[in-house]
Formats: C-alpha cells, sequence, structure tokens
C-alpha cells in the first residue's frame, strides 16, 4: 500500500504516513498499541528513534471541512515514547477507519468507507481486527456481511470497549484512489473493481456473474424516494437479477455494483447536473463491468422549467448558479428539481438498451 519514499520509511523505521488531497494513511508493521478510550496510538520504539507525533482523521474525504466535522481525529505517538500498559494482546494487525462523515448515505458510505476498505484490507484475508471511531451501529449493522468478510473477528466499538489492545502492526486511515475507483498497481493484490464485485457477491451469496444468463430481459427502476437507502438482502438478489438497472441521478445508482456484468445502467441526468452524473457513475461503471447510457432530460422535463421560467440562467446557463458555490446550487438542482420524463423520447433509450443486451426480436 506504501510507495516510493513512504515504502522506504517503512522499510527502515517500521512506520510510516501517506498524505493526500483525500485521506491520511499512517501504516506500522510493528508493535502497536491503541487506547481506544482516548483515541490515541503508540508506535513501538528503539533508543535511537526520536519522538514524533500527528494527527489523523481516518476518512477518505479530508478536503470535505463540513465532512470532517463528524470524524474524530486520533492521536499517533511514535519514536521515544513510554505507551501504556496493555489490558488485550492480539496476534493480527489493526485497521482503524471511522463510520462518521456522510456514511448514512448509500454512495459516500461506498465510496469513502466501503471501497477504500476493500483496498485497504482485502490482501490480510481476514486475519485482522477492525476498529471503528465515530461509531455508528447502523451503518456496522447494514454492512455487517461485508465488514465479516474483511474481517473474522467482531468490530471493535471505541466507545463501547474503551481499553489498551495492543497490536503486532495497524493502518490507520483507509486508501482512496478516487470516486468508486481502484487504481490496481497501488493496491497489494493487484485487486480491480472486478474483484470488489465478485466480493460482493459471496459476502451476499449473490449467484448471478453475468448478464448472458438471463433468458428474459429484466428491468428495475431506482425510486428517487429510496435513493439514500442500502438494499436488504432480498432486494439486492434481485439487483443481481436484472439486465437493466435506470435511475435518477443519485446515491441509489451506487448499487450498480450488485449488477451482474454486462448488464446496463441508464442514468437520467437532471438539468445542472451532467459534471456530477459522469464523474461519480459514468466514468466508475466502465471498471465495474456495467454497460452505460444517460438520458438528458431536455428543460421541459425538469420542474426547475415551471418555477423559473425557460429562459432564466437556471435553466440555460447552470454554471453561474455553481458560481455561488455548491450549497447553492445544490438546493436548486439536487434538492429543488423534480423530473417529469416524456416517455416518448425515453423510449428511444430503452431501444438502445435492448441492442446493447442483443435482445432485438423485442424491437419487432
Amino acid at each position: 500500500m506504501q510507495t516510493g519514499e513512504d515504502r522506504t520509511q517503512l522499510e527502515a523505521t517500521g512506520f510510516a504516513c501517506h498524505s493526500d488531497p483525500h485521506t491520511d494513511v499512517c501504516v506500522a508493521n510493528k508493535p502497536v498499541r491503541i487506547d481506544t478510550h482516548a483515541l490515541t496510538v503508540y508506535v513501538a520504539h528503539d533508543q535511537t528513534t526520536s519522538h514524533g507525533e500527528r494527527k489523523v482523521q481516518p476518512y477518505a474525504r479530508k478536503e470535505d471541512k463540513y465532512a470532517m466535522k463528524f470524524v474524530s481525529p486520533v492521536q499517533l505517538f511514535h519514536g521515544n515514547v513510554t505507551p501504556p500498559a496493555c489490558h488485550y494482546t492480539h496476534d493480527v494487525p489493526a485497521v482503524v477507519f471511522s463510520s462518521g462523515g456522510y456514511t448514512g448515505n448509500l454512495f459516500h458510505a461506498f465510496n469513502e468507507v466501503i471501497i477504500p476498505l476493500f483496498i485497504t484490507c482485502r490482501h490480510f484475508r481476514s486475519h485482522l481486527r477492525i476498529i471503528v471511531t465515530d461509531f455508528k451501529p447502523q451503518f456496522v449493522g447494514k454492512y455487517n456481511r461485508i465488514l465479516s468478510h474483511l474481517s473474522q473477528y467482531e468490530v471493535i466499538n471505541p466507545a463501547a470497549n474503551g481499553r489498551v489492545h495492543c497490536f503486532p502492526g495497524a493502518v490507520i486511515g483507509l486508501k482512496y484512489h478516487g470516486n468508486l475507483a481502484f487504481n490496481s498497481t497501488e493496491i497489494p493484490g493487484g485487486y480491480t473493481m472486478l474483484d470488489f464485485k465478485q466480493f460482493l457477491r459471496e459476502s451476499y451469496n449473490l449467484k448471478t456473474k453475468n448478464v448472458q444468463e438471463f433468458k428474459e430481459l429484466v428491468l428495475i427502476l431506482v425510486s428517487r424516494q429510496k435513493s439514500r437507502m442500502f438494499l436488504n438482502e432480498d432486494e439486492m438478489r434481485m439487483l443481481n437479477s436484472c439486465s437493466v438497472m435506470v435511475g435518477a441521478h443519485g446515491a441509489g445508482l451506487t448499487n450498480a455494483v450488485f449488477l451482474p456484468a454486462g448488464a446496463v445502467m441508464v442514468q437520467v441526468v437532471p438539468l445542472g447536473l451532467d459534471w456530477a452524473s459522469t464523474t461519480y457513475f459514468g466514468r466508475p461503471s466502465h471498471d465495474m463491468g456495467v454497460q452505460y447510457l444517460e438520458y438528458k432530460i431536455e428543460p421541459e422535463e425538469s420542474s426547475l422549467s415551471n418555477l423559473y421560467g425557460q429562459d432564466h440562467p437556471v435553466i440555460v446557463d447552470p454554471a453561474t448558479v455553481f458560481s455561488k458555490g455548491y450549497s447553492a446550487a445544490k438546493a436548486v438542482y439536487i434538492d429543488g428539481q423534480n423530473l417529469t420524463i416524456n416517455i416518448e423520447r425515453f423510449k428511444q433509450t430503452l431501444v438502445e438498451v435492448i441492442r446493447l443486451l442483443g435482445h432485438p426480436t423485442l424491437l419487432n
């Protein structure tokens, strides 16, 4: 996981930290003691190592100041320091991350925790202990199957187990590669998004791997009301049995990770959300092995046209709204916009879906 100077430092001292615009990750391949009550990590030392300390907020969105308000810092001491005595001794390393931030949102849960956790932990082959700071029972409950397949041990909740735990090594923070992204050259084992999807199939006992296994075309519509909800196991099996998933831009499209290879995701792109639609779901879909189509709405299909009028800058020049800041744009295009799809126009997209899936007889 560490590269370049970070790798050299880790090999030389047994401890190294990597920082980028999105996240901080510290790795120790020597004994550590973690006081879960104080959220403090002590890295083993020798007398020749000078004292050092730093704070890490273990959530992969450090550029977002609002999100990081909900992420508690972890204090790290390394070098010539005196650690507290151990209450518990473990024979596997620890991985520490926060379930704060935006983890109540499906997209952010996968983007900033679940996928970075897989990138960081999969090569341990479940031989690790997970410590979740800012512990949210709802988060841990929702993603328990994923967590239990990454670690064979029960998750440690610092709020309920505020003692000193000793480990042979630790990772504090999670490696982030971009929106729903994997850079296999920087991952031990070279894992890709397709490996992650296979991991999800194993975790949730999903049967279908490729859309060619289907005899019929099955379409699922992701409603906006449920776009920020994590689907239960039965609904995930339903997704895994679908050829097509259709939904407006939003967190619900993250469910594409459960679609079989070769399935089609159709993203309905509201006014003003072209960049976000492409960045968060359009580009990542290729690495998921999912075929991707967009249906970009016309102004008359947006409720904003009735509210502002066809010639208003909100309609004809969204950039002027975004220039006022994300909060202003979010209020208009995400929170304040509803869609009324032109069914006749949308049929053209469905025709393309049928062609992509190789069902030409449905066009007759």
